[in-house]
Order: C-alpha cells, then sequence, then structure tokens
C-alpha cells in the first residue's frame, strides 16, 4: 500500500513538473504578446464556457532598432516628426456638415496608438466645442468693430432720374389753352452727411460694453481650453485604465487556465478530486466574463476619446504612453491657492462683467442728456429738354434733442444695471472661494493618492509573492486548490488597485493643474 501511494506521488510530481514546463513556456510567450500590443486572441479549450475574441490592430507599433544605438539629438527629432506624421495622419478637416451614408464609411479601418501629448494637440486642433469658442471670439471681434463705426460720421448718396407727365397741367392746358402738356425728364441727386457730436456717454459705452464683451470671450475661451485639456487627459487616462484591466484580465484568464491545468493533473493523478476541478472551472468561467466586461469598457472608452478629439469616422486609437506616475507637484498648498487666483480666468471674467454692468447704467442714464448732431447735406437738380442749367445747393444744420419725461424708465434701468454691479462682485466673491476649495480639493486628493500608490505597490509585490508560495504548496502536496485560487483573485485585485492607485493620482493632478490653469506650471 505504501509502495502504491509513493508511486502514485511520484507519477503527480512528474506529470505536473511537465505540464508546468509547458505551462511556463506558453505564459511567458502569451506575457510578451500582451506586452506588444494593446489586444491579442485568446483561445479557450474545451474546459471553458465560451470563446472570446479580442481586436488585433491592424498596425502594431514597430518594434525599437536594437542594432543601433542613435544619440539623444536624433531620438528627440525622430520622435518629433513622427509625432507630427502621426498627427498630420489623424488630423480631421472633414465638412462638418457631411454625415456617413453607407456601412462601410463607419467601419474601423485602423487603431492608431498615440501618447497624451498627441491627444492634447489633436483636441487643439479638432475639438468642436473649441472651435465653437474660437467662432464665438471672432464674433466678438467684429461686434467690436461694429461699435467702433459710431466715432466715424455717416454719409449716404441718393441719384434719380425720372420723366413725368403732370395730369393737373394736362387739365390746365385743355382748360386755358396756355402751356405744354409734354413729358419732363429731370435729374435728382443729393449727398448727405451727419456726425453725432454728443451722446451724453452713449457712444463711448457701447463701445466700452463691446470691448469688454470681447474680453470675456477672450476668457471664455482661455476657460474652455483649460476644460478640454482637463476632459482629454481624464479620458486618456480613462482609457489606460481600461486598457490595463483588460490585461489584468488576460492574466487572471491564464492563471486560471493554469490552476485548471493543476487541477486536472491531480485528478489524473489520483490525488485530486472533480469538485477541485469544477470549482476552477467555473474561476475560469469567472474570469472571462471579466474580460469580456473589460474589452467593452475599453470599445467604450477609446470612442469616447475619438469623439471628445473629433477623429475620423473609420479610425480607431489606443493608449501609447505606459501607465506611471505622471509628474510630481512641488508646489505648497498656500502657493498653489495664490497662483490660481493669479491665472484663473473666471475671476477676470466677473470682473469683465463688473465693468458690463457700469458700462450699461452709463448707458441708461445717457437717455436723459441731450443727444446733439451735425447735419449737412448737398444737391444738383437738372431738367432735360429746357432753357435751364444745371443747378445745386446745400444745408448745414445742428440738431439738438433732450428727452424731458420718460416716465421714469430710464432711471430704472440704470438701478439695475447698479444692482447688476453688486451680483458681479458677490459672484465674485463666490468665485474665488470656490477656487480655493477645488485647489484644496485636487491637492488633498493628490496627496492621498500618492500614498495610495506606494501602499499599492507593496500589497502587488506580496500578492505576486502569495501566489508563487500558494503554488509550490498545492503543487508539493501541502496546500489546497482553494489557497491557489485566493491567491489568484488576491493578485488581480493587487494589480487592480495598483493601476487605480497611479491613474487616480494622474487625474488628481490633471485636477490640481487645472484649477491652478496651465499658465501657473513651469514650463
Amino acid at each position: 500500500m505504501k509502495t502504491q501511494k509513493i508511486c502514485s506521488s511520484f507519477l503527480f510530481i512528474v506529470t505536473v513538473a511537465a505540464l508546468n514546463t509547458q505551462s511556463a513556456k506558453a505564459d511567458s510567450n502569451s506575457l510578451r504578446q500582451m506586452q506588444a500590443i494593446p489586444n491579442y486572441s485568446i483561445s479557450t479549450s474545451e474546459q471553458t464556457t465560451g470563446s472570446f475574441q479580442l481586436s488585433v490592430p491592424s498596425q502594431p507599433i514597430p518594434a525599437d532598432n536594437q542594432n543601433k544605438t542613435p544619440s539623444s539629438k536624433q531620438l528627440n527629432q525622430t520622435n518629433s516628426n513622427n509625432s507630427k506624421l502621426i498627427l498630420d495622419s489623424l488630423n480631421n478637416n472633414q465638412n462638418p456638415l457631411q454625415y456617413p451614408t453607407k456601412p462601410e464609411e463607419v467601419q474601423i479601418q485602423k487603431i492608431q496608438a498615440i501618447t497624451l501629448e498627441q491627444a492634447l494637440e489633436l483636441a487643439r486642433r479638432n475639438n468642436r466645442e473649441l472651435q465653437v469658442g474660437l467662432l464665438e471670439l471672432q464674433r466678438a471681434q467684429a461686434a467690436v468693430k461694429e461699435a467702433q463705426a459710431s466715432l466715424l460720421p455717416n454719409a449716404g448718396l441718393s441719384a434719380e432720374v425720372a420723366r413725368q407727365q403732370s395730369a393737373q397741367n394736362q387739365l390746365a392746358v385743355e382748360s386755358t389753352n396756355v402751356g405744354t402738356d409734354e413729358a419732363t425728364t429731370a435729374f435728382n441727386g443729393s449727398l448727405q452727411l451727419s456726425y453725432d457730436l454728443y451722446t451724453g456717454g452713449r457712444r463711448n459705452a457701447q463701445i466700452g460694453q463691446a470691448e469688454e464683451r470681447l474680453r470675456v470671450q477672450e476668457l471664455a475661451v482661455e476657460v474652455l481650453e483649460e476644460e478640454v485639456r482637463l476632459n482629454v487627459s481624464t479620458e486618456y487616462f480613462d482609457l489606460q485604465q481600461a486598457d490595463e484591466e483588460v490585461r489584468i484580465a488576460q492574466a487572471a484568464v491564464a492563471n486560471a487556465k493554469a490552476s485548471l491545468r493543476d487541477a486536472q493533473a491531480l485528478e489524473q493523478a489520483g490525488v485530486g478530486t472533480q469538485f477541485d476541478v469544477l470549482r476552477t472551472q467555473v474561476n475560469l468561467a469567472n474570469a472571462q466574463q471579466e474580460l469580456t466586461n473589460a474589452i467593452a469598457s475599453q470599445q467604450v472608452a477609446r470612442r469616447r476619446l475619438v469623439t471628445r478629439l473629433s477623429l475620423s469616422q473609420t479610425l480607431d486609437i489606443a493608449a501609447a504612453d505606459p501607465v506611471k506616475l505622471a509628474g510630481l507637484w512641488k508646489t505648497s498648498l498656500e502657493q498653489s491657492i495664490i497662483l490660481a487666483y493669479q491665472n484663473r480666468s473666471e475671476l477676470q471674467q466677473q470682473l469683465a462683467q463688473r465693468n458690463i454692468n457700469l458700462l450699461d447704467r452709463r448707458l441708461a442714464l445717457s437717455a436723459l442728456k441731450p443727444q446733439i448732431a451735425l447735419v449737412a447735406s448737398y444737391s444738383l437738380l437738372d431738367q432735360f429738354d429746357d432753357s435751364g442749367s444745371l443747378t445745386d445747393g446745400y444745408s448745414v444744420a445742428v440738431q439738438a434733442n433732450l428727452n424731458l419725461f420718460d416716465g421714469g424708465r430710464a432711471k430704472a434701468q440704470a438701478a439695475q444695471a447698479k444692482a447688476n454691479v453688486k451680483i458681479a462682485e458677490t459672484q465674485f466673491a463666490d468665485t474665488r472661494n470656490q477656487i480655493r476649495f477645488q485647489v484644496e480639493q485636487a491637492y488633498s486628493g493628490l496627496q492621498s493618492n500618492l500614498e495610495n500608490v506606494q501602499t499599492s505597490n507593496a500589497a502587488l509585490e506580496q500578492a505576486r509573492e502569495s501566489l508563487r508560495l500558494a503554488r509550490l504548496r498545492f503543487q508539493a502536496g501541502v496546500g489546497t486548490q482553494l489557497e491557489v485560487i485566493d491567491a489568484e483573485n488576491a493578485l488581480t485585485t493587487a494589480e487592480g488597485n495598483n493601476i487605480r492607485a497611479i491613474l487616480d493620482y494622474n487625474r488628481a493632478l490633471a485636477n490640481l493643474q487645472r484649477s491652478v490653469t496651465s499658465r501657473a506650471m513651469p514650463q
């Protein structure tokens, strides 16, 4: 009996060692493939619950040239040229009024990996919200020119050539037999010139309002640029997280397959049970379900960023940057708050709105003041087929108007504008408080996420070691299959926590940079 047990154990150890050697080679190859491209195909065995096919990029990133070692300057120049080519190829200059009408026009034909820097540049070129903001800025510039036109006089020219025959003249000729009833042809031309000499402050107020609205729109474009930068950065980090979740899910599937092979080897050696095999099959099915959900989330994250960048209908993108800390924030909290006060465009917008309201009050009160204008005209008159010559005339006048009573409307409008000034001042104080809170919130999130990164790094190393020891214990016959499954699940959780901690830190850093604005950041 003892001899039989010893032979069975020896046969089990040999079988497991052989299977693990093949499994290690297969897992090593699959891991290298996972690191080379964002997605790859997984073929399932008969024990899996379904088949899953991941998309393969049509143009994977080429491998680095290992034969030559170019200088740093050459590498920077090459990277700059490659980046420019990628940006030019992805730049979307299509007619905004066009839309696809055929299925092949919206079918994904290419997956292009881009960096965060390239994504930000594409957003500056293609983002529709930013384009609308720039068009509104052009409209505000035209409004300033319209208001400044009142500084110049208005001139008009009119001319008329008319042929007429008066019925009254015909009746007079028939009754008196005196005169003629022939038709006459005449030319009449005039030139008019007018200029407002004094408007009671109305003209300057209208010009000042147009200039302040232009300033508001310029600041709105700056705010929009910061928002687009934040949204693109956040969605790029979301895409990175989706890619990593796919990778983690793929690794979990690979681990679950390895555990299934071990459980099957134990059963074949006579020292395992069918219950252990069923449990590992369930664990594999759960891992494959998580992989399917991760792939779906990855596709959503890709399309969301493509929409934000307004890229081609046939293009999909992937994240080319590795997941790592985006940088460190070395400025203190107090200095960050001061930088935000100095650089946030929202505060300047409230001040510009206050100036507009002050000019509204001046414009309302101008209706109570006299309006003085200079009016001049010059006219020419000539009647054809007569003995007279061309005649001319002119007139010059100064016109003055004063509204004596308007029922109190002008003063009521001035009171409304004064109240709007107080509102703008109150909104300035509220905006200032909100800016401080945003900086403090982002700064606190940044610090906590940095600690989470350090904690998750340690937990990840511990989870990897725990899985290694669990496998060794299980292969030596002193551990259970449940310990291996728990270790695998713990490793998957630790990897997910580590990725989330790093990307949450990057998101917090992006929010802090938005709260302070990019103008305050060192170049």
